[in-house]
């Protein structure tokens, strides 16, 4: 029999690593605020997607 879940619970934690300044972690990617946005988006893609099912 199958299950259907119908509530999902994310969670995420952000570190940086100790003895780094900000700017070298900066220039090598993209930053905690634009990484977890472009996350919750494709997260609700991905929801949106499912819901249309």
């Amino acid at each position: 029999m199958p299950i259907e879940v119908r509530e999902i619970v994310i969670k995420a934690t952000v570190a940086g690593a100790s003895g780094e300044g900000t700017t070298s972690s900066s220039q090598r990617g993209p930053s905690a605020d634009d990484l977890i946005k472009t996350c919750v988006e494709k997260v609700l893609e991905i929801l949106k997607e499912k819901k249309e099912r």
